[in-house]
């Protein structure tokens, strides 16, 4: 499995979605809000009686478990042909949205679960209840609660979640025993103690590692875990300048004092670095990050370890992301399309496209999976994240003006750790733009 995507996701997902958001309200979806629905019936949903050919748009087309799971499905659905449509990750979100102007789109398409909404509300996806109630491979219930917010518009399920991540702490063990601390922090307090002690600027050794371009997805889990939230149910009132994101913002940003100033303008891919390395004790990222290690930097194996974050005042509370399965307006083939979705959705595939893949340390969607003794022993590094994946947020990523949003706290917190301003200046300042965004 292509284990790059979701950092990619992190960094330029947002930019992604928001151009998407924005293009198709300008130019409208040529689909037709009253196509969005379909799969009205009962029982199983029937086989085609003519070979068809169903159009699929990732970046996973050539990751040789994908290969073989359409090579096992055609033989399953012998009428069905999927055929690939290959795109880069950093590239997704612009051409799917150029394909739905040009009335181009192909059936289905993986995607950042993050914009889902954004396509769901302009009308250029199908509306998947009618499908899901006639199914008896898929359970929404036994979908992760913030991976079912990822997918859901105005009440209904635009897409089903195929992988995700949570995010955790990666922590070199040889460096904090070196530095006489026995394992990772638990505590907000802990974590400061720990990055000071692990900070030597003369010999450029750092306790934490930060990121500008990528400085709100890094905050939220500490406004989630300080009890604070970025914007109202309704998506019509911004939180994030509450004493508790303040608190949160305040803390994370004061840690730049621990992190690599040369790293600042980087990304949490190409920081990966600074931890193999050695010059870095802790980092914080998703699952992918293991995989990254393990293949990129064996020879650090046994030296690191991943741990869930240090839980604050509310809790135990981390961001997450991954992927979802849409299928789009556009389709003449939606009956095709969804048999498609659906097997990728079968639990066996689930896994085999998740923890079971050969380097593959994203995780599955579906708290049965999550919960089963074979995950963790198939991958024994994800245990702490399969953990946190129940302790995952996606409160408001479902809004489609959230991307705009975020941009700006990205780029006010970026300004904060830089030292242009204080996390309080960077919080009110994002909001004044949050709430002109909001009504427009």
């Amino acid at each position: 499995m292509t284990i790059t995507k979701s950092w990619r996701i992190r960094a330029l997902g947002a930019s992604a979605a928001m151009v998407a958001t924005v293009a198709l309200a300008a130019c409208g979806s040529s689909s037709g809000k009253e196509k969005t629905t379909r799969g009205a019936g009962s029982g199983a949903v029937p086989e085609p009686t003519k070979p068809v050919t169903v159009t699929f748009a990732s970046w996973v087309g050539t990751d040789p478990t994908m290969k073989k799971l359409a090579a096992d499905f055609h033989r399953e659905h012998p009428n069905i042909t999927i055929k690939f449509q290959n795109v880069p990750a950093e590239e997704a979100g612009d051409k799917l949205t150029v394909q739905v102007a040009n009335n181009t789109a192909p059936d289905v398409a993986y995607m950042d679960a993050s914009s889902t909404s954004d396509f769901a509300a302009r009308g250029a996806l199908v509306n998947l209840d009618d499908y899901l109630k006639r199914s008896s491979i898929v359970k929404m219930a036994d979908y992760v609660e913030a991976f079912r917010t990822f997918v859901t518009w105005q009440g209904h399920t635009w897409g089903l979640p195929i992988d995700g991540e949570s995010t955790g702490l990666f922590y070199r063990k040889d460096l904090f025993a070196a530095a006489g601390l026995s394992g990772p922090p638990t505590t907000w307090d802990e974590f400061e103690a720990d990055a000071k002690a692990l900070t030597n600027k003369a010999k450029k050794q750092y306790g934490f590692e930060m990121f500008a371009s990528e400085a709100a997805y890094y905050w939220y889990p500490w406004l989630y875990q300080a009890g604070g939230d970025l914007l109202s149910a309704d998506g019509k009132k911004v939180l994030f300048t509450s004493d508790a994101a303040k608190k949160a913002a305040k803390f994370y940003v004061n840690l730049r004092k621990y992190s690599p100033p040369d790293y600042l303008n980087s990304n949490s891919y190409d920081g990966r670095v600074a931890f193999a390395q050695g010059k870095v004790g802790m980092y914080v990222a998703g699952a992918w990050f293991a995989g990254t290690l393990h293949s990129e930097f064996p020879k650090i194996d046994g030296k690191w370890a991943a741990a869930p974050l240090p839980n604050g005042s509310a809790g135990c509370k981390t961001t997450i992301a991954g992927d979802s399965l849409v299928m789009f307006a556009q389709t003449k083939h939606s009956d095709a399309a969804w048999k498609w979705v659906e097997f990728l959705s079968k639990p066996a595939n689930l896994a085999l496209w998740t923890y079971k893949s050969a380097n593959g340390t994203l995780l599955p969607p579906r708290s049965s999976l999550l919960d089963s003794p074979d995950l963790t022993k198939e991958k024994p590094v994800l245990a702490p994240f399969a953990a946190l994946m129940k302790c995952g947020v996606a409160s408001t990523v479902a809004n489609p003006k959230f991307p705009r949003i975020e941009k700006a706290l990205i780029a006010e917190l970026g300004k904060a750790m830089y030292g242009q301003q204080s996390s309080d200046q960077a919080l009110d300042n994002a909001a004044r733009q949050a709430e002109h965004i909001i009504g427009r």
